[in-house]
């Protein structure tokens, strides 16, 4: 069995002032779905809690790459 390594990735939404600029209407009331090992899982929840929320063209829902604020030399992809 292969250990992967785990890449953190953090999904937050929530309703934008604008829909030019990522700024949240409510910062306190931004959604934090959850922490993730991997890109696949975050992009999983991103699509749940973005389909969930379709109906609001204010909403959006976003995937932060953490491990790469935590460590900005382990992502395999920026060598």
């Amino acid at each position: 069995m292969t250990e992967h390594r785990q890449l953190l990735h953090l999904v937050i939404g929530g309703e934008l002032k604008d829909l030019d600029r990522p700024e949240f209407s409510d910062l306190p009331a931004v959604d934090f779905v959850g922490a993730y090992p991997n890109y696949r899982a975050a992009y999983d929840a991103w699509k749940g809690a973005a389909q969930r929320t379709v109906d609001n063209a204010r909403m959006r829902y976003f995937i932060i790459h953490a491990h790469r604020l935590l460590d900005p030399g382990s992502d395999p992809d920026s060598r």
